[in-house]
């Protein structure tokens, strides 16, 4: 990526980040529905940042301890 782009700070709980780190690793993006190959590779750009943060080091337990403390008051 351009590094004299401009750049967005975006503050994730760590509980949602550990969910989409791991859906970004299982999820095949070749089925993932898109309208423009921008937007396949946003979502491996993110997943390139997600593993720059400790998100990345997260192990199993962690991982679905943040799924249930995400979805803890959805209801579904």
């Amino acid at each position: 990526m351009n590094e004299d782009l401009p750049k967005v700070a975006l503050n994730l709980w760590r509980a949602d980040a550990l969910v989409l780190f791991d859906l970004l690793q299982d999820v095949d993006l070749n089925a993932v529905p898109i309208n423009h190959p921008a937007q396949k590779q946003t979502l491996m750009d993110l997943l390139t940042r997600l593993e720059e943060t400790d998100a990345a080091g997260a192990s199993n337990d962690e991982i679905e301890a943040a799924k249930a403390e995400v979805s803890r008051d959805m209801g579904w």
